[in-house]
């Protein structure tokens, strides 16, 4: 099978360029660029959007096992293709867990059988995510582990995490932690300060992640240990990340787009939508992150897909579930800081295509041949008004509803294959 992608506008984050290109795909894998089209193959006109390397998201929550009706493999799955996500990194935060072999390759089974997109997964890292007891990670990584995090349950058993470290680090396994504090977050609803005390809400003081990050990155520095810190969303925790990158420990960190694109007024007359783990935070913190991201000081940006349904959102905001889906949404929202001129296309790129899949090991992320022909076709100025009700999640808890957006896919191969192409693209072929 050969696929020809002319009159593209190619976003490279590698090569950090934007420039005009086409894009040569044989047996799924990129084989040329800038080469007129070999005989035989199927000539596609981009008609001048811009083509990338599909997004590779770290951190995505799906339902199964045990919460089904949230999110299924194959909702999640039309839901990723549909927003240019290529390779979902699942998240083991699961009902039960993800924390042995024979439960991580039944969601393997499932994920292959069900999505039309890549999935991997992050197992647990202690038994039941309670921080004691330490996996089998060996076993684990065979059965195809790529990371290992006990998501936001934030281990109070200091000797036993030092342990988990020093037995993945023998492996070469990567740990991703959660920076936060489990005593001073216990029932925070929101960031503490002038807005959570008028709405009369429990807070949380943001030294809190910056307190969880030093002591991880303690242990980091004690067992030599891969580790990324799966959300930097405070100032105050930024000059800890690069210290720890200049002292040589192997860290990397990221944040998730509704971090980058909301702040803590957007949580308004108690809007449940808006409440997330960690809390949205001050719109200081909000630039200095971008900016941080910008510089390449914070690696990664994820969608932290977390889907609740309606009952568990439909509650005071204090008793209300966190998380929001953003499968669909992470790249129109990404367009907001495209269009407010806090990043170019190039370096967003990177930040959710090209480093993500460097850090876990994959080829994705890349536009060079002989990187999989793994690429969304999408039109960053595209205007358009969010209706929750259209999106393929199986849960609807977007923040962005009802809001106007710029930015549509259309179109994403995986594979070489297509996995999603909008009703209004209907390109000339030849």
């Amino acid at each position: 099978m050969i696929l020809h992608l002319e009159n593209a506008r190619l976003i490279d984050p590698e090569a950090l360029t934007d420039a005009p290109g086409s894009l040569t795909v044989i047996d799924g894998r990129i084989a040329a660029r800038d080469q007129a089209a070999p005989a035989g193959a199927t000539v596609i006109d981009c008609g001048g959007r811009c083509l990338a390397p599909g997004i590779v998201d770290l951190g995505v929550k799906v339902g199964e096992p045990g919460e089904r009706h949230r999110e299924s493999f194959r909702s999640a799955g039309l839901a990723a293709a549909a927003g240019g996500v290529t390779t979902i990194i699942c998240r083991p935060d699961t009902n039960p867990p993800i924390d042995t072999p024979e439960a991580l390759e039944f969601v393997t089974r499932r994920a292959a059988e069900a999505a039309p997109v890549r999935i991997r997964h992050i197992a647990a890292l202690t038994k039941g995510r309670a921080g004691r007891e330490m996996t089998e990670i060996g076993f684990l990584m065979d059965a195809g582990a790529i990371a290992f995090s006990d998501g936001d349950h934030v281990g109070t058993d200091t000797r036993s995490l030092a342990r988990a470290l020093t037995y993945a680090r023998s492996l070469g396994a990567l740990v991703i932690g959660h920076p936060q504090d489990p005593g001073l977050s216990a029932g925070a609803a929101v960031t503490a300060g002038k807005f959570a005390s008028l709405r009369g809400l429990p807070g949380v003081h943001p030294m809190a992640e910056r307190m969880g990050f030093d002591r991880d990155m303690a242990l980091v520095e004690m067992t030599g240990a891969r580790y990324h810190a799966d959300q930097i969303t405070c100032a105050r925790t930024l000059p800890a990340l690069a210290r720890a990158k200049a002292n040589g420990l192997d860290v990397t960190a990221g944040v998730s787009i509704h971090h980058l694109t909301l702040n803590d007024l957007d949580v308004g007359d108690y809007r449940t939508f808006f409440k997330l783990t960690p809390p949205l935070r001050a719109e200081e913190d909000r630039l200095a992150v971008v900016e941080a991201v910008a510089g390449g000081l914070i690696d990664v940006i994820c969608s932290m897909h977390t889907p609740q349904d309606e009952e568990s959102k439909r509650l005071p905001f204090e008793e209300a579930a966190a998380g929001a889906v953003a499968l669909e949404t992470f790249l129109p929202a990404a367009m907001r800081l495209y269009h407010a001129g806090a990043m170019d296309l190039p370096t967003l790129f990177r930040a959710m295509a090209l480093n993500p899949a460097r850090r876990l090991g994959l080829p994705q992320g890349r536009l060079a041949p002989g990187a999989p022909a793994d690429l969304v076709l999408f039109d960053p100025d595209a205007p358009f008004v969010l209706d929750r009700f259209t999106l393929r999640s199986k849960s609807k808890n977007t923040p962005f509803d009802g809001q106007r957006m710029e930015g549509r896919v259309l179109a994403t191969w995986v594979g070489g294959l297509e996995a999603f192409r909008a009703a209004s693209f209907q390109p000339e072929m030849a």
